[in-house]
């Protein structure tokens, strides 16, 4: 999945923050035990989120996609003291480890998870978000992008993963889930009501700010 060779990867995890032992922790019983485990965000790409939510310090966080909750402990860093972050996934079968990694962290208690389709459960929040990270079934993106746009406070950011799609963006004759991703990127390329970029991070992380 990583658009950078291995040796480059190591050189960029040696000028980033460490890892916590629990996020380490998260990372290899995810690797030992749940199927598709390259869905986890890992090292990299967790300092990256982190950086990211200390930049807003949010008060209100959104995720889609919790998985084993790698990425909401990352963006759990950057809350304010009384910041809640909101995480929604469909998974049942990942709520118990889900629920035992959240619970031997410091951010427990700001940690709303929520199961259920995203796009019935978002609508439940009553909450203007600071930042919102889109990391769910790829065909949706566009959908959840306009869930949660009304959400999002003026200067507040939306951060989607996987829109480079290991480099099949590039492909001239593009399958399915490839279509649906460069259509998400035009449609995000064509928005006037937002600035953006795409960092080359892992599988490319969408950073998308709302003027």
């Amino acid at each position: 999945m990583s658009l950078i060779s291995d040796d480059m990867q190591q050189l960029l995890l040696n000028y980033c923050e460490p890892e916590s032992e629990l996020l380490q922790k998260i990372d290899r019983e995810t690797n030992l035990k749940v199927l598709m485990p390259r869905m986890l965000s890992g090292h990299y790409q967790g300092r990256v989120l982190s950086f990211l939510s200390k930049m807003v310090s949010p008060k209100r966080i959104l995720e889609i996609g919790t998985f084993t909750g790698y990425a909401t402990l990352c963006l759990a860093e950057g809350l304010t003291e009384t910041g809640i972050i909101y995480t929604l996934d469909i998974n049942e079968e990942l709520e118990d480890m889900v629920r035992h990694n959240f619970a031997q962290s410091d951010y427990n208690s700001k940690i709303k998870y929520i199961l259920g389709d995203a796009t019935q459960t978002v609508n439940s929040l009553e909450e203007t978000f600071d930042l919102v990270f889109i990391d769910a079934d790829k065909k949706n993106n566009g959908t959840y992008y306009d869930l949660v746009f009304n959400r999002i406070r003026p200067g507040g950011l939306i951060i989607v993963d996987n829109v480079l799609w290991s480099g099949k963006v590039l492909n001239t004759n593009q399958d399915k889930d490839t279509k649906n991703i460069t259509t998400f990127n035009d449609k995000i390329a064509a928005d006037d009501r937002v600035e953006k970029l795409i960092l080359p991070v892992r599988d490319g992380l969408f950073i998308i700010r709302k003027k």
